[in-house]
């Protein structure tokens, strides 16, 4: 039987150009691999402490001391952040006694802005994801035709062509074209998951926005009072 060939050796043997074509698949796969890792810890992170929020939110404490509560937060993300945003926006609106559908347009406008911030965050890498994923293949495909190239024209010099002389040289390009897949293949697989739940984030985040609207339009409608410690903090809310 003929000695089988051995990767190592075919691609120390390739030549330059589908070296370098390799190393960049290497980077590549490494890199998709690092942000899978990252994005898998984030996107679970993300789920964990909305559902804690939620929680929270629901458990029937009044809404400005549950602002109160995360008010001096560094952290926070997610939901956390959404209602802090929404709510500031409320409170000042509602202590320059705005009229209430200005008040609520108001609210809305900030809670599609924090929640659109939030996605950004949440998505990040996906689109390096993507590219890796759709580029990979062609990068290897590319180092295949060159070194299929240089295998034919290295039989222009031999006096008798036979496939035991061509096939090294055929072997060495192919690994190329297996590296691409091998970097493509998980991107383009971990690119559809992480899609597919950061979709389902979204969608419970846009609900939550649409249900706290329609508390603090309740909210609006019989006045309620708001605590002048309330009022206080909302005087300091800049920047949102």
């Amino acid at each position: 039987m003929p000695e089988s060939l051995n990767i190592v050796d075919l691609i120390t043997q390739a030549s330059l150009l589908v070296q370098i074509v390799m190393a960049l698949l290497l980077v590549a796969s490494l890199l998709s691999w690092v942000i899978i890792f990252r994005m898998s810890a984030r996107l679970g992170t993300a789920k964990n402490f909305d559902q804690q929020f939620e929680t929270w939110f629901w458990s029937g404490e009044d809404l400005a001391k549950l602002y109160q509560g995360i008010q001096g937060s560094p952290d926070r993300q997610g939901l956390e952040q959404i209602f802090y945003v929404g709510f500031s926006e409320y409170l000042r609106m509602h202590k320059k006694r705005q009229p209430k559908d200005d008040i609520i347009d108001g609210v809305e406008r900030k809670l599609r802005v924090g929640l659109g911030r939030q996605q950004q965050l949440l998505e990040s890498g996906l689109t390096t994801l993507a590219s890796i994923g759709s580029v990979a293949p062609y990068i290897g495909l590319f180092g295949t035709v060159w070194g299929i190239m240089n295998a034919f024209l290295g039989l222009s010099q031999t006096e008798q062509a036979t496939l035991a002389s061509v096939a090294p040289g055929i072997a060495e390009a192919l690994i190329a074209t297996a590296m691409g897949l091998f970097a493509a293949i998980p991107a383009v697989l971990a690119y559809n998951h992480f899609t597919a739940k950061s979709s389902r984030l979204y969608d419970s985040r846009a609900l939550f926005c649409d249900e706290m609207t329609g508390m603090l339009q309740r909210e609006t409608s019989v006045q309620a009072p708001i605590s002048k410690e309330t009022q206080v903090n909302a005087g300091q809310v800049t920047g949102l």
